[in-house]
């Protein structure tokens, strides 16, 4: 019998900025749910129910040390989440270059005579802006 698919995606997992500012907290040591929910201002059973979200993710692995549980990171869920963006960076990084070239081609002054501009298009091609002033 296989292991069952888990209850929650690392997306969903890490979509709330309480369960972000959980794996930061775990990113140097393991620590008790005690010891966590100090950190913020809800309850411990709201600290408890974040926890079991990013547990079903698998991004923390409980252990129960004496009567207390204590919480670890295990960020190779992350890997996922990674490999998704860094499909993405290419279509960020091809728009922020594209950026670049337009403000470095066409620094604005208030000195500049009034009239059309020429800048560079994506593809690379010169074309006229009129002036917005």
């Amino acid at each position: 019998m296989g292991a069952s698919p888990a209850k929650h995606d690392v997306f969903q997992a890490i979509a709330d900025p309480t369960r972000r500012k959980l794996l930061e907290l775990l990113t140097d040591r393991d620590m008790a749910v005690t010891v966590i929910s100090s950190h913020f201002p809800i309850s411990r059973t709201a600290v408890s129910k974040h926890l079991r979200i990013l547990s079903d993710a698998g991004l923390v692995k409980e252990q129960k040390v004496g009567r207390e549980t204590r919480y670890r990171l295990q960020p190779e869920p992350l890997q996922e989440l990674q490999s998704w963006l860094s499909y993405y960076e290419r279509f960020w990084d091809n728009k922020l270059n594209a950026l670049k070239r337009l403000v470095e081609n066409n620094p604005t002054t208030d000195n500049e005579p009034a009239g059309p501009r020429l800048v560079h298009n994506n593809e690379g091609q010169t074309i006229e802006v009129p002036d917005k002033k």
